[in-house]
């Protein structure tokens, strides 16, 4: 099995994978969890040097992204984190999504110049990972997950559901256009 697990930078995707990452290395056959290796995407293209340059007005590198396919063909049984998780084959694609306003702030917080993290409020508005996902993957392999209110823990327990296969696919039931306005 593989599981993707995307979202606008900020959503909480390495918070929450972290934690899952702890509860899979805890869990046992008796355990409903399967045994899966979590990912981190973003340390990957760090470490291997996977990208092509750096962006300067953003602050970014611009992600390799057919090296990163070549180093995750092959893998299986893994959890992919990344904001370019979707962009890869997966079984099923978790969208974590976080209101545009408290996306913002959490930017602010930790760091981000106020351009980026408007820019990356707007591109939550505008539903852009989750369409993104959905053209990849289709309708029935997304599970999009709202993060605004949820502590990390929820966060971790809703991919959790995800994984175990308690819930059902869920694109497009969180709207966030209105912050546009």
């Amino acid at each position: 099995m593989r599981v993707a697990v995307t979202g606008t930078p900020g959503t909480g995707k390495t918070t929450a994978t972290d934690l899952l990452e702890s509860r899979l290395a805890a869990a046992d056959e008796t355990d409903s969890l399967p045994n899966l290796e979590v990912v981190h995407l973003n340390t990957v293209l760090e470490d291997e040097g996977f990208y092509t340059e750096v962006d300067a007005d953003r602050g970014s590198k611009v992600a390799d992204l057919d090296a990163l396919a070549d180093w995750l063909a092959g893998r299986d049984d893994i959890v992919v984190e990344s904001h370019l998780a979707h962009h890869f084959d997966a079984d099923r694609v978790a969208v974590l999504r976080c209101a545009p306003a408290s996306l913002e702030a959490r930017l602010l917080e930790r760091g981000e110049t106020e351009a980026k993290a408007t820019e990356n409020a707007e591109s939550e508005a505008l539903d852009v990972i989750l369409s993104e996902t959905v053209d990849a993957h289709g309708l029935e392999s997304v599970y999009e997950i709202d993060t605004t209110d949820r502590d990390p823990s929820g966060v971790a327990d809703a991919l959790e559901a995800v994984i175990t296969d308690q819930r059902g696919p869920s694109a497009g039931e969180v709207d966030f256009v209105g912050y546009l306005t």
